[in-house]
């Protein structure tokens, strides 16, 4: 059985968890070729994903022209389906916010992955994301290519589910997954109630590194908080800093790491220099993933002030860490943190709560966060192991090809069939 795994920008730092993923499936015997739209190879920094980009195909780096034959060879070897597909084509471009170009490109990367699928000996392929890659493995499908299921994560499907056009890919999927009880519901929301039994909860999990981390490091009696998340608005990062400053002037002794990078740095180093914040901020960049686990090590709690999220893999390796999290009661995120018990569950947007969880983190025994800490990693270990989760896809994955021999050993012509047409003809 071969699998193909499909993502947008792959490896990158902030999407190790389909490393992991990855890494479950093929351990159940299963071969996974990975192909990305395009290349993140400039940005990375750990290892396993630099070891992981020698693996991946990439789409866009066999450049335009060659874009443009792979689009213009499948019209004239699939007239018929290419014409299908431009229809549809069309129709994804009408629904959208992104331009009619923008689809053109989608259905060039359909021709391309087709050719490489057939190539490959692709029996099946798992996208990530209900964004750009599922369109483009839907435009795919229909050109003739394998059948295809999709992880939907948020917020952005949640957000835009018109625009992507999420009930058409659904309907055209063998399977969903949802990566939380919330995400199913949201998916539910956005289609037929006859597909909802196509929709799936599969965790995001975390491998040995993590779950079998025994660590000896005790809480530090220095208040020293972590915030691993790309720098953009939906994290809460202005929020945060608005907190810490609020923080520093009261006089708490403290400090805030942020690992993370994107195109909010220059506003947040503005703000740190004007409000005068250098000694309780330091800003890291992206990590490798053994930096990220020192800095969760180093730490009294990960704080991560959302505005918008589907269920975050850090808030899964702070608690396996046994370090508890402050975090905001969105999306999926109480289903980790649930009653306190491993942390602080606040009203996202509200710097009032942030401070007061802060603070209480400051100034609670650290017996108390150990006892936070311990609970959080008996939940992880419970639904988050990424063999685990990758068992219930290879399941998926096994279904979904039995139906598609089922239904092709159908649609053969039997050996009575074809007799009798030769005899008829002679």
């Amino acid at each position: 059985m071969n699998i193909a795994y499909l993502v947008n920008q792959y490896p990158a730092p902030s999407v190790s968890f389909i490393r992991r993923e990855i890494s479950g499936v093929e351990e159940a015997g299963i071969r996974v070729s990975r192909y990305s739209i395009r290349s993140s190879a400039a940005g990375l920094v750990d290892p396993a994903d630099k070891a992981e980009a020698l693996k991946t195909q990439i789409v866009l780096d066999i450049g335009l022209l060659s874009l443009f034959g792979y689009f213009i060879g499948t019209a004239f070897q699939r007239p018929a389906a290419w014409l299908t597909c431009f229809r549809n084509m069309l129709r994804l471009s009408a629904a959208s916010d992104q331009s009619l170009l923008h689809h053109l490109a989608y259905m060039a990367e359909a021709c391309v992955l087709l050719n490489w699928f057939r190539r490959d000996g692709i029996a099946h392929v798992h996208v990530h994301f209900g964004t750009n890659p599922s369109a483009v493995a839907m435009l795919c499908h229909i050109l003739g290519g394998p059948t295809y299921s999709f992880t939907v994560h948020g917020p952005e499907e949640f957000d835009k589910p018109v625009s992507l056009s999420l009930s058409a890919k659904i309907e055209r999927a063998r399977f969903v997954v949802g990566v939380s009880n919330f995400g199913r519901s949201q998916l539910y929301r956005w289609c037929s109630h006859k597909h909802w039994d196509k929709i799936h909860i599969v965790h995001c999990g975390l491998d040995k590194s993590f779950l079998e981390y025994d660590s000896p490091v005790s809480i530090p009696a220095q208040a020293k908080f972590v915030c691993v998340a790309r720098l953009s608005e939906q994290k809460g990062h202005l929020l945060l800093l608005e907190a810490i400053k609020r923080l520093a002037n009261s006089g708490h002794t403290f400090k805030v790491v942020l690992v993370g990078d994107g195109y909010l740095r220059s506003e947040l180093e503005a703000l740190i220099a004007k409000w005068k914040l250098e000694d309780f901020v330091e800003l890291i960049g992206w990590a490798s993933g053994s930096t990220v686990r020192e800095k969760m090590l180093e730490s009294r709690a990960l704080v991560l002030p959302s505005f918008a999220e589907g269920l975050p893999v850090v808030i899964m390796e702070s608690l396996a860490l046994k370090r508890p999290v402050i975090s905001t009661c969105i999306a999926g995120i109480p289903e980790l943190l649930g009653n306190n018990a491993c942390g602080w569950l606040i009203t996202a947007g509200s710097v009032e709560a942030l401070t007061e969880a802060m603070t209480q983190a400051i100034h609670l025994p650290i017996d108390a966060l150990e006892a936070m800490g311990r609970s959080g990693a008996e939940r992880v270990a419970k639904d988050h192991s990424a063999a685990i989760e990758a068992q219930k896809l290879v399941k998926l994955f096994q279904s979904t090809l039995e139906r598609s021999n089922i239904i092709e050993s159908s649609q053969k012509p039997s050996t009575a069939t074809v007799n009798f047409a030769t005899e008829a003809a002679e």
